[in-house]
């Protein structure tokens, strides 16, 4: 009786193990899919990184705090090129520089929010979010009444409250799919390949005025339009 009690005994802790293992390895098998699909950290609902992927449309996301002196050549050649894209703009600029605002407005670009003071927006409270985006809003409806409606946080920096802060003003937050890093690698070569590089349908790609943006623009336009990609504003991108 002893021995077939002892192997009873054997027999449940093998069951018992067996449980344990199975369960573990369902947690683990669950773990794993959950980090595959998970959202980054930095990933927020109601951010767009991109449009829709099953179109053939891209836009040139082009922000302005500084650069003034390359906008004449930028608006030149996208006028050659027959492309109307999106100009993210900073309240400060856009005060000191009414005539290029117009300028890009006059030429059929869309408009949108870049901040006021290009502050990183997670790092403000609600308040001081709504304030950056509401007072950018106020001047450029003052100067040209527009009615922005996409907001770009400087440096990309936000956060749930920036996102509804953005919201409650009637706001969509954009961040980007791909970037040119133009404004610290000085390389037309290397901006031209970031810009162009698995390039797909939905693309949000991000740039400013530098020289170097200027002297890769027509070559990043080019391959766009001979791959039969649609260079559009990021409202039609995104389907808004």
């Amino acid at each position: 009786m002893k021995r077939i009690h002892f192997g009873v005994i054997k027999v449940r802790k093998w069951a018992v193990n067996l449980c344990i293992f199975t369960i573990v390895g369902i947690v683990a098998i669950f773990a794993i899919i959950a980090g595959i699909n998970a959202i980054p950290t930095s990933a927020i609902s109601g951010v767009y990184y991109n449009g829709n992927k099953e179109s053939n449309n891209v836009s040139l996301m082009i922000n302005v705090y500084w650069g003034t002196e390359f906008l004449d050549d930028m608006l030149r050649i996208l006028e050659e090129k027959n492309v109307n894209t999106t100009f993210f703009v900073g309240g400060t600029w856009a005060v000191l520089n009414e005539d290029y605002l117009t300028k890009i407005y006059n030429a059929g670009h869309e408009l949108a929010n870049h901040g006021y003071h290009h502050k990183d927006h997670d790092k403000l409270d609600e308040e001081g979010n709504i304030n950056e985006i509401q007072t950018t809003h106020t001047i450029i409806k003052e100067l040209l009444d527009v009615e922005m409606n996409l907001f770009a946080p400087p440096s990309g920096a936000y956060d749930k409250t920036t996102v509804s802060a953005a919201e409650s003003l009637g706001y969509k937050t954009i961040m980007w799919t791909r970037d040119t890093i133009d404004w610290r690698d000085q390389d037309a070569d290397l901006i031209y390949k970031r810009a162009i590089k698995n390039a797909s349908g939905g693309d949000l790609i991000l740039m400013h005025p530098t020289k170097a943006t200027v002297e890769a623009l027509p070559k990043i336009i080019e391959y766009f339009q001979n791959s039969n990609f649609n260079i559009t504003t990021v409202s039609n991108t995104i389907g808004v």
